[in-house]
């Protein structure tokens, strides 16, 4: 293996879930300037919109997207330029 081609910085990061509050800790060189306390010890904080724990491959759980609503809108919205 080559040297000096990986980072030395590993170190301990909370990533945090937005969309449902769950906090997770593993090691990286993420940088952050936010901070996050997790059972008293302070850890660098990464903000994620989507995690394990609220995607829809891994929770089964799925959400309804109102397609035919949407394109109601367009339709409507546009019509008065059709000639």
């Amino acid at each position: 293996m080559k040297k000096g081609i990986h980072p030395e910085n590993y170190r301990l990061i909370a990533f945090k879930d937005m969309s449902n509050g769950d906090v997770f800790l593993t090691r990286s060189t993420a940088d952050t300037k936010e901070t996050l306390e997790v059972d008293g010890v302070e850890y660098p904080l990464v903000k994620l919109e989507i995690s394990r724990t609220s995607h829809p491959f891994y929770t089964g759980k799925s959400k309804l997207i109102d397609a035919a609503g949407r394109i109601d809108k367009f339709k409507n919205k546009y019509a008065k330029f059709k000639k």
